[in-house]
């Protein structure tokens, strides 16, 4: 079998637990006990129900036992799942000198990460604190390994992790109550902070400084568009963290010196 087929049948089955943990984590309860049940009866979900997208179409989107029509959202979940970890075959990465191996390894944890935190900020306003410190743990855990592997280049490389994860924490957080205390009410949320923290711990200072202009761009074309549409009043809560975990994500593609010659290429 194909890594390509691997790729995706692998992320597709995270996308199934991303459901249950996006589900789940918000209201306090256990990503891991009970099993999967119908939100609606109760009723667990038989094991061949349970096959991603699959089991949604063969239970055409509802419930077995009580005929609770299941969001079209969960096989979109694992369909965006499996599409991203076969994306993540092809990233740049840490650097063009680490094995595509452990970039692969390294990106599809990433991405498994990301997706849950975006999720849950356009659910509730909200990104996890437990999930957040778990990203940065796992992405200053990566670098190292991933320094530890080149010849030369290794200690640049995780100095530029801690720093980034470092600078990003502190500059957010600072221009959040910079943003409190002219505007009178939170711009940002500290969550953002810890998200933008583990950016900075997956791509260093260069690739976290380019992942939040390229959130910048994003947040601010969407956010004018929505207040234009009237989607979104001038006071309105807006959730800043898919942006963030969107340029983190393309930063981890093709890796901060390709968006930063393209950028300067477009203002050239």
């Amino acid at each position: 079998m194909s890594t390509s087929i691997l790729l995706l049948l692998a992320g597709a089955c995270i996308g199934s637990f991303l459901n249950v943990v996006v589900w789940r984590l918000p209201r306090q309860e256990s990503v891991v006990w009970p099993g999967s049940h119908c939100p609606n009866c109760g009723h667990g979900v038989r094991w061949h129900d349970n096959i991603p997208v699959l089991g949604w179409i063969a239970l055409t989107g509802r419930c077995r036992d009580c005929g609770w029509s299941i969001p079209i959202r969960y096989p979109l979940v694992e369909l965006l799942s499996a599409g991203l970890w076969w994306t993540a075959a092809g990233a740049h990465g840490f650097n063009p000198a680490t094995s595509a191996g452990l970039n692969l390894i390294a990106g599809v944890l990433l991405v498994s990460l990301l997706l849950p935190l975006t999720l849950i900020d356009l659910d509730h306003l909200w990104l996890p604190e437990p999930l957040c410190r778990a990203g940065v743990i796992a992405g200053l855990t990566a670098s190292l390994i991933a320094a530890s592997t080149l010849m030369t280049g290794g200690a640049a490389l995780m100095l530029s992790h801690l720093l980034g994860a470092s600078a990003a924490l502190l500059v957010l957080e600072g221009l959040s109550a910079l943003a409190e205390k002219a505007l009178g009410q939170p711009a940002l949320g500290l969550g953002d902070a810890k998200l933008a923290a583990l950016g900075g711990a997956w791509l260093g200072l260069q690739g976290v400084a380019i992942a939040m202009l390229l959130a910048i761009v994003g947040g601010a074309v969407i956010g004018s568009l929505a207040r234009i549409s009237g989607r979104l009043g001038p006071r309105e809560p807006f959730p800043f963290g898919p942006f963030i975990a969107t340029g983190i994500w393309l930063v981890w593609l093709q890796g901060p010196n390709w968006w930063w010659q393209h950028w300067l290429a477009l203002f050239g």
